[in-house]
């Protein structure tokens, strides 16, 4: 994604355009993020979708029973095996119903082509990857983005809706609220083109900053920051829902 020569070039360039982030890639250290090509897209897309809304182990656990029908290995999944299967064996490993329709629908636009196969991924645009992948149900911008990010290695991608990113800003940047997705892909344009590596870095401030080893910024950025509600706010929003829902008619029992 970046070679050492690279990164070193890139942080001379940060020293002068934007010298809260120069300092953070100085206390963070070497850029260690190897890309992981193991998996074919519909595999990767696949255990993407088993993840949505599960924490790690309870979502790999599932991801593993589901992998584990077809092979007792770690073989990868096959997007035709996959179409064939019954949805209630699917249910029976612990995938929602959901979960199992956007597999499903993954699987099916793989066979279509909508979903190509890895060597030909490597031939095509970031936006290009992102408008086919997105056509698939359950599959957004953000989870095509890891995709760039970790399995192809593309240096230039900003996954501005990630939360870990957002705070990481907020966090090395001094800022007493969230920039908004618009504002920090405006702002984050001066890291182009390793606004990936801007983004791992991003990440490891929230682990600097746990530790307390996390430097000060030391110039003042401005920046959109997304408006925090008031708690006057909060309960006249929280009164309206209930108004609205007593207003829906109950249903008369037969």
């Amino acid at each position: 994604m970046c070679t050492a020569a690279e990164l070193a070039s890139f942080r001379r360039r940060l020293a002068r355009v934007d010298p809260v982030l120069a300092n953070l890639i100085r206390a963070a250290g070497k850029f260690t993020h190897v890309p992981n090509a193991e998996h074919t897209p519909f595999h990767a897309l696949a255990r993407a979708i088993a993840h949505q809304q599960l924490n790690g182990i309870a979502a790999e656990s599932i991801f593993g029973r589901f992998v584990g029908l077809y092979s007792q290995g770690a073989a990868l999944l096959e997007a035709e095996l996959v179409l064939q299967t019954p949805d209630e064996k699917l249910r029976s490993v612990g995938l929602s119903f959901a979960k199992i329709a956007s597999i499903k629908d993954l699987a099916a636009k793989t066979i279509a082509g909508t979903v190509p196969a890895h060597e030909i991924l490597h031939t095509l645009e970031n936006e290009e990857i992102i408008e086919r992948l997105t056509q698939v149900r359950g599959i957004g911008r953000w989870t095509v983005e890891m995709l760039l990010m970790s399995r192809l290695g593309r240096p230039d991608v900003l996954p501005v809706d990630d939360f870990g990113v957002r705070n990481g800003f907020r966090l090395a940047y001094g800022l007493r609220g969230m920039p908004t997705p618009r504002a920090l892909a405006e702002f984050g344009a001066r890291w182009a083109p390793y606004r990936s590596v801007a983004a791992w870095y991003l990440w490891g401030a929230v682990d600097l900053h746990k530790a307390g080893k996390l430097p000060a910024p030391t110039v003042k950025t401005r920046i959109k920051l997304e408006k925090r509600r008031s708690a006057k706010e909060t309960v006249r929003r929280a009164k309206k829902t209930v108004k609205r829902a007593r207003k829906v008619p109950a249903r008369r029992k037969k």
